[in-house]
């Protein structure tokens, strides 16, 4: 089985492509809203910074690299954090658009879907009888007919292209235990070599349930496949964030909190920041007595290539 993480990695996903403008006033949108974020949630203890890039106009989620090059270099200037861009983009982008600002920038690390999968936002909509911008409901609308592709064939892409071609590493998001056994084929072939960090993700409409059950069974069943030779985190949904992460991090994982996998701290309460969440699991692993990855421990736990190997 996996270790227990000797230090808890924290990673913070800043902005993503889930939350809309209507739903908090905090969601960074602009390039300087993205980097001064994300700089906040690096000296709160943030180790990871996973970047999603949005039009600053309206809000919406865009793949133009010339917007991801308006805060990756600010970000890398002025902290050590190691920079992890998305390449599963927003729904209805191509593969192409999902890739190009990764390919671009050559990071030390991405997020890597491990199957295709249905993936619901359009349960939101009702929480909300206005909106700020047209395109938001029709954003959300359109996850109703829609799925979200990660073929076998786009995976070996991906590895190929920005494994190979890049020196970029991994964190594989896996939202059903059959993307555990997809991992575990593509290590099997050789085409990624350990370690692995494998993100296991509960409560997304069309993934693996958020129930505690459900959290020990990925676990066990990443113990099996991978032995020693992965990191573990968990990120969870809205209201699951913070106990499932809580609970992760007792079970010797590593954890992930952002505005992009909930915008509450707590019940009812927005979260201002990315830092406020940063700042409230950095509390409570201090509580347990857990201690958190340096970035510098991070990528050596992760086997990444360091932040001067980068294109920003």
């Amino acid at each position: 089985m996996a270790q227990a993480a000797s230090k808890v990695i924290i990673t913070c996903a800043v902005t993503g492509s889930v939350h809309t403008p209507t739903m908090s006033p905090h969601i960074p949108i602009t390039p300087d809203e993205i980097a001064k974020d994300s700089v906040a949630a690096w000296e709160a203890g943030a180790s990871i910074i996973h970047l999603h890039a949005r039009d600053p106009r309206d809000g919406r989620p865009t793949p133009d690299p010339k917007v991801f090059m308006q805060f990756l270099p600010r970000i890398k200037q002025q902290t050590d954090a190691v920079i992890n861009i998305t390449t599963g983009g927003g729904a209805g982008m191509s593969l192409q658009e999902r890739l190009a600002a990764a390919l671009q920038a050559k990071p030390e690390m991405t997020s890597l879907n491990m199957g295709s999968m249905n993936f619901g936002l359009f349960h939101m909509i009702d929480k909300y009888p206005t909106w700020k911008h047209d395109w938001e409901k029709k954003f959300l609308e359109m996850t109703r007919d829609f799925i979200f592709r990660n073929t076998f064939k786009d995976i070996e892409y991906i590895m190929k292209e920005l494994g190979e071609g890049c020196g970029t590493r991994f964190e594989f998001e896996c939202y059903d235990v059959g993307h555990l056994y997809t991992l575990a084929n593509f290590v099997e072939r050789k085409l990624y070599r350990p370690p692995l960090f494998v993100q296991t993700i509960f409560g997304i409409l069309g993934g693996i349930g958020a129930e505690i059950d459900h959290l020990v069974h990925m676990r066990r069943t990443a113990d099996k496949l991978f032995g020693d030779d992965y990191q573990w985190s968990v990120l969870a949904a809205g209201r699951h964030q913070m106990r499932f992460v809580t609970t992760a991090a007792i079970m010797g994982g590593n954890v992930r909190v952002g505005l992009e996998d909930s915008l509450y701290l707590g019940k009812g309460t927005l979260a201002t920041s990315n830092a406020d969440q940063v700042k409230r699991i950095r509390r409570i692993l201090d509580e347990l007595s857990l201690e958190v990855a340096t970035p510098a421990e991070a990528r050596k736990l992760l086997a990444l290539k360091g932040g001067d190997q980068v294109a920003f």
